[in-house]
């Protein structure tokens, strides 16, 4: 062994920012050349002569083969010849001068070829063979294992009964970067780390990249003397070699002290990389140096692969299930959002889900001034407070906190059931939120070792003190919540996104609404005027020939009297028909559709043969056209029909011949229908109040009605969701239109 190395003064504080990609320096348990494409020897190992027996500075410009014999190089020729990565690849086993045997790395970086030999007893090449039954019993495990960690447990136990290390760990980062020890494997004798934390400063940052980047990583020997570069800068770049990826890159002294803290004299690292990033290790300690093998390194690498896609697989499914979990409460709340008119009661109504799906404890819905809350939440005047403070700041679409107190001073008074606070702003214009709270969750994290010490002894220059201990250290944390998921965030957002797009449908439901409203009220102002103008004139007459009746009471002018009775008679007709095609209209919006297969042919033909009396003694030319079939309710098709060609009867009443044409259009969406006339035609000034009810373009003296038979025509092709509309020209006829879709609802 080595003796211990005197410990240097250490500066802690510049531990993160130490160059460890290019520690000029190899471990000396082996030895390293730097070569030119053309094979000749541009750097090697201080410690080249101890291995070879070949002077680093006789080495230095001369060719492969002069420093390890032709043989060796012939040995090596295919290797060189392929092409080689970034990453060290086995290249063989060669024999060297002085009788000893190594195995060969090679990689290609740093615009250099880097050759690192590694001494071994054999002389044959390394034998893989044993790697795939570990593998096979790995896997069976695997499949056995019911959790994360358990599967890392079967991994640490293969990873030490291959190596041979005294305590082998699965070690995961959180996302501060603090490692957790979630298994591992113990020799007798062992201290266990199960459970205990690692402050992410024993890992800086630029480590953890490097773990990510190369996957494994060995040293042998705690007490070992580094072995410089010879000459110390590449000479292609005129800089410090960058040893990323080299099997004996020297490492920290920092890390080496921290190693002889721990009591550990040789470690090994494997990486665990679930989706490109540094997800953990597998990390082996021993009380003493150990050698580990090319071929007992890549077992381990392989196995660490294979846990790390099983983490991976484990993980997927179990977020899967999360947001599937998660989805299925948005759905189902989502669904009630749509049962009332009422947008923030059918919120409150949902109360109950909006807590299962953020797992909160209370949640508070704020609108206009209004504060309804649901299960455990601060009181009113706090969440006006909170609701204040978020207004008061840019958060985005949704704020996230898991210790609201530490950005939000106030909030420490209601750390009980608000230390957690995922707040969802619900409107775009007003200051309208709903909010999710989480209470206190009071935890102890169990620390090997005071990680605080070595930030307080981080400001001198000193011996790596702070971590002379490993004894556990409980910390007790306080004022926080447990984290929120990625998931719930992500949902979070798409229920926003559906809550506001549920506000917008219901405001555009609203606005249709007034607009409905609008013309309706214009319509009934009409209706009204109209129903007291046109009744009064028949119930007038009523009254007028009744006095004249009783007047004439005593007069033998039978003629007279029977007149008077014909007028009355009349005038009742006409208000009874006001009355009934009033009935019609109102029925009109309230009998439900029976929409089936219409043949129109055959209900023009009917409508046509119904309008005969009408039609008597005139002289009509029917131009109908062929008329396809379309989907609608019989009945009240035939309605609008027989009241347009009834129109088209009663407009031509002074034309010899009337011309009546009904002809159809057929469109990919929708079917028109057009029916013209000859006639009297109308002023396409006042088309706007055509199919209004009671609205006549004519004196009733000219053309009698009652001004109903167009609004029936336009409300029942619009309970089709149909559109009508006409086209004239005063004196030379018009043109009612209107189309129906070719897909009506059930």
């Amino acid at each position: 062994m080595n003796p211990v190395p005197t410990a240097p003064i250490l500066d802690l504080s510049t531990c993160d920012r130490e160059p460890i990609r290019t520690p000029g320096s190899i471990q000396p348990h082996g030895f390293l050349l730097t070569l030119s494409d053309s094979l000749e020897v541009l750097q090697a190992s201080a410690n080249l002569g101890d291995w070879t027996g070949c002077g680093v500075r006789e080495a230095i410009g001369q060719t492969l083969a002069a420093v390890i014999g032709d043989s060796a190089v012939r040995r090596l020729q295919p290797e060189l010849a392929a092409h080689l990565g970034p990453r060290p690849h086995y290249m063989g086993t060669i024999g060297a001068p002085g009788g000893r045997y190594f195995d060969v790395l090679g990689h290609r970086w740093d615009q250099l070829i880097i050759l690192e030999f590694e001494p071994v007893d054999r002389a044959e090449a390394a034998d893989f063979r044993h790697l795939y039954p570990l593998i096979g019993d790995f896997m069976l495990k695997v499949n056995e294992a019911s959790s994360i960690e358990s599967i890392a447990e079967s991994a640490c136990q293969h990873v030490r009964s291959v190596t041979g290390f005294g305590r082998v760990m699965a070690y995961q980062f959180d996302h501060d970067g603090h490692g957790h020890v979630v298994s591992e494997s113990l020799a007798e004798g062992y201290r266990s780390y199960l459970g205990q934390h690692f402050p992410a400063s024993d890992i800086p940052a630029q480590a953890r990249e490097l773990y990510r980047l190369s996957r494994i990583r060995l040293i042998q020997d705690a007490n070992y003397q580094p072995a410089p570069l010879v000459p110390p800068l590449n000479p292609v770049t005129g800089k410090a070699n960058d040893l990323s990826f080299a099997a004996l890159r020297s490492v920290s002294p920092v890390h080496l002290q921290y190693m002889r803290n721990m009591q550990t004299m040789a470690s090994m690292s494997v990486s665990l990389i679930v989706k490109g990033e540094l997800w953990g290790l597998i990390s082996c300690h021993n009380e003493g140096p150990m050698p580990v093998a090319f071929e007992q390194r890549t077992a381990c690498e392989q196995l660490g692969q294979i846990l790390a896609l099983c983490i991976e697989s484990r993980e997927d499914a179990r977020e899967l299930q999360f947001r599937l979990d998660l989805r299925r409460i948005m759905v189902s709340m989502l669904a009630g959002l749509t049962q009332g008119s009422d947008f923030i009661e059918n919120l409150s109504s949902v109360s109950p889900d909006l807590l299962r799906f953020a797992r909160a404890a209370g949640v508070a819905i704020v609108v206009d001034g209004r504060i309804l809350t649901y299960g455990d939440t601060p009181e009113h005047e706090d969440i006006e407070g909170v609701v204040e403070w978020l207004a008061g700041h840019d958060h985005g679409d949704i704020y996230h906190t898991d210790k609201l107190s530490a950005v939000y001073p106030p909030a420490a008074a209601i750390v009980r059931n608000a230390s957690g606070l995922l707040a969802m702003p619900i409107s775009r214009i007003h200051r309208h939120y709903l909010l999710w709270f989480r209470p206190e969750f009071v935890r102890t994290i169990e620390w090997a070792g005071n990680p605080r010490a070595k930030e307080q002894a981080a400001a001198s220059l000193t011996q790596l003190s702070p971590r002379t201990s490993f004894d556990a250290w409980r910390e007790t944390i306080h004022g926080a919540s447990m984290p929120w998921h990625s998931g719930e965030i992500e949902l979070a957002l798409e229920f926003r996104t559906a809550l506001l797009g549920l506000a917008l449908e219901r405001a555009e439901q609203m606005a249709a609404l007034a607009e409905e409203l609008t013309r309706s009220n214009k319509e009934l102002e009409a209706f009204s005027y109209s129903v007291s103008h046109d009744l009064r004139a028949p119930l007038r007459h009523i009254v007028g020939f009744a006095d004249l009746l009783i007047e004439s009471s005593g007069s033998e002018d039978a003629e007279l009297r029977q007149r008077f009775l014909k007028n009355i008679k009349e005038a009742a007709r006409l208000a009874g028909k006001l009355v009934d095609d009033l009935l019609s209209f109102s029925q009109m919006g309230r009998a439900a559709l029976r929409p089936t297969t219409v043949d129109m042919n055959d209900l023009v033909a009917a409508c046509v043969d119904k309008l005969a009396p009408e039609a008597r003694g005139r002289k009509i030319e029917w131009d109908i056209g062929a008329l396809p079939k379309v989907r609608a309710d019989p009945t009240f098709l035939h309605l609008a029909v027989f009241n347009l060609l009834s129109n088209a009867v009663k407009f031509t009443g002074q034309r010899d011949p009337a011309v009546i044409r009904v002809s159809a259009e057929d469109h990919a969406h929708e079917t028109i229908f057009h029916v013209a006339d000859n006639g009297a035609g109308f002023n396409m000034e006042y088309v706007h109040k055509l199919f209004g009810v009671f609205q006549r373009l004519h004196r009733m003296e000219d053309f009698q009605g009652t001004g109903i038979g167009l609004a029936n025509v336009r409300r029942i092709v619009e309970r089709h969701n149909g559109r009508v509309w006409a086209n004239s020209a005063q004196g030379e006829g018009a043109t009612f239109s209107f189309a129906l879709p070719k897909v009506q609802p059930e």
